[in-house]
């Protein structure tokens, strides 16, 4: 088989043609290549300014901790102290009864969670798995409950435990606060994400309702149940409304109503800045542990129902 040559003229014209193509093909690949490096710049440039806005505000309670009260007033927002003091950290311990709110916190708040996860559940999966009238009438009042803001409720709260005696009382913090319609709606959305069969065989075998959700549905649903353990314990732990209307004693008083009395300034005169601040810095410690601690386990809500 012969082939033919080409002129000599078309064979020049054709190498021009392709010399004069390289360069832009080159130019377009690295066009292409510096977008490529170019959008992930920007992307965690952005993220970085986001989290320094985030961020600025508690490094700067932190650094006035730190203050003395001339320091912390003449420059509120300066991030390195001019002359380190502890003396805020001292008196909390000392003229502040701040253990006493934190052990008060600390029943209320751990009480309020056991609680909650385990009757938010319980109703969730009632909700869910049972069938009975008025369901969806109960499910529909849920989330109306949800939609109404807590202020509303304070009055009626106070009323309420006023007319049952248990006015500043313990049980007057804690039993409004056991049962969160939040919390119902997130465990019965993740329930109807498991399948009904995985709940078949234990019936077969003779379970119950309640063995069938203690010992088959519950553990599948342990991140649905993180996330609600750890929106529990911040909302209880950082509540401030509910304990103002439901106790008077300064026994009662928690880190929030304690704090807030500092902020009216019932310590004496002065802006005292270090004082506050260090006292808002030592109540976020418990939460910003809860959260770091199952921070995984509250971004995978849906690792329970794709095993089952």
């Amino acid at each position: 088989m012969s082939t033919t040559a080409l002129p000599a003229e078309v064979d020049t014209a054709i190498q021009a043609t392709i010399k004069a193509q390289l360069p832009v093909r080159r130019a377009g690949r690295r066009s292409a290549w510096q977008r490529y490096r170019v959008g992930p710049i920007l992307s965690y440039a952005m993220l970085i300014l986001f989290a320094a806005i985030y961020i600025y505000p508690f490094l700067v309670a932190l650094s006035g901790s730190f203050k003395t009260d001339a320091d912390a007033t003449a420059n509120p927002l300066q991030l390195i102290p001019r002359d380190w003091s502890f003396a805020a950290y001292t008196r909390l311990f000392t003229n502040v009864p701040l253990p006493l709110w934190a052990m008060n916190s600390i029943i209320v708040t751990v009480v309020v969670t056991v609680c909650r996860v385990f009757l938010d559940s319980l109703a969730a999966y009632a909700l869910s798995r049972l069938s009975f009238r008025g369901r969806t009438l109960i499910f529909s009042s849920l989330i109306a409950v949800m939609s109404v803001p807590n202020v509303v409720l304070l009055i009626p709260r106070f009323l309420v435990l006023k007319q049952f005696g248990m006015y500043d009382t313990y049980m007057g913090m804690i039993i409004p606060l056991i049962v969160d319609a939040g919390g119902i709606f997130i465990m019965k959305q993740f329930f109807e994400s498991i399948p009904v069969s995985v709940e078949e065989a234990a019936r077969i075998d003779g379970a119950g309702i309640f063995r069938t959700f203690w010992t088959i549905v519950l553990p599948m649903a342990r991140p649905a149940l993180v996330t609600l353990f750890i929106l529990s314990f911040q909302g209880s732990w950082n509540e401030f409304g509910s304990f103002i209307v439901s106790t008077q004693s300064p026994g009662l008083r928690t880190l929030t109503t304690g704090i807030a009395g500092l902020f009216s300034g019932q310590l004496g005169s002065g802006n005292q800045f270090p004082l506050k601040l260090a006292a808002a810095i030592l109540m976020t410690i418990p939460v910003a542990v809860i959260f770091f601690i199952f921070q995984r386990k509250i971004m995978n809500t849906t690792e329970g129902g794709e095993k089952g």
